[in-house]
C-alpha cells in the first residue's frame, strides 16, 4: 500500500516536461514539483499546491530526468512548483541536483521560486540544512512571487514585474546581486 511509503517519500512532483523553451533559454527539461504555501492569485499551477498531488518523486525519476537531459541541444534543467524551495522540497531535490552537477557540468539549471532569494540565504524564513548546497547547484535563480497586479506578458521568463532573474554565480563570484542580462 502507497500509504505505508509515504513517510518515507520527502516530494511528489505534478509533472516533468521533457522539451520546455518557456522556462529559461534554449530546449529545457522542466521539473514542475508538488507542494507550495503561497497560493498566489491566478497562479498558472494551482493543483500543485498540494505537497501530495502528482507522483512520488524517487530515484526512478530522478534517472527518467537524467535520462531526458543526456541530448546535446538540451541546454539544462528547469525546476518550478509547486514551490522548489519549500524546505521539504529542497531536500527532495538535493539528489537530484548533486548527480545533475556531476553528470552534467556544461548544462545550467533554471529555479522558480516564489520565495525571494533573502528568505533563502542564513537566517532567512525557508533557510535549512541543504539550502546553500542547493543554492550553489542553481545557476538562475527567478525569484519573488507572482503578483497578479504586477502580471507583465512582454517579460523574459516571468510573471510579474517584481520577480528578479538573479544570476547566482556572477553574484556569488561578484560578492553582490547580479541580474541575468537578457540581451
Amino acid at each position: 500500500r502507497s500509504s505505508d511509503l509515504s513517510p518515507l517519500i520527502k516530494m511528489y512532483y505534478a509533472k516533468i516536461k521533457k522539451v520546455d523553451i518557456a522556462n529559461g533559454t534554449g530546449v529545457r527539461v522542466s521539473l514542475f514539483v508538488s507542494g507550495c504555501t503561497h497560493r498566489c492569485k491566478e497562479c498558472f499551477n494551482e493543483v500543485a499546491w498540494d505537497f501530495h498531488y502528482g507522483q512520488p518523486f524517487t530515484q526512478e525519476t530522478i534517472d527518467e530526468i537524467m535520462e531526458a537531459l543526456k541530448p546535446v541541444h538540451i541546454k539544462g534543467l528547469s525546476l518550478l512548483g509547486g514551490e522548489p524551495m519549500e524546505p521539504t522540497n529542497q531536500e527532495g531535490l538535493l539528489p537530484l541536483l548533486r548527480q545533475f552537477h556531476q553528470t552534467y557540468p556544461d548544462k545550467d539549471v533554471w529555479c522558480y521560486t516564489g520565495y525571494v532569494l533573502e528568505d533563502l540565504l542564513a537566517g532567512g524564513r525557508v533557510h535549512c540544512d541543504v539550502t546553500d548546497e542547493l543554492l550553489s547547484y542553481i545557476d538562475y535563480l527567478v525569484d519573488g512571487p507572482f503578483i497578479l497586479d504586477k502580471k507583465n506578458i512582454r517579460l523574459k521568463f516571468r510573471g510579474s514585474e517584481n520577480q528578479r532573474i538573479i544570476d547566482m554565480k556572477k553574484s556569488k563570484s561578484e560578492k553582490s546581486l547580479v541580474l541575468w542580462d537578457e540581451s
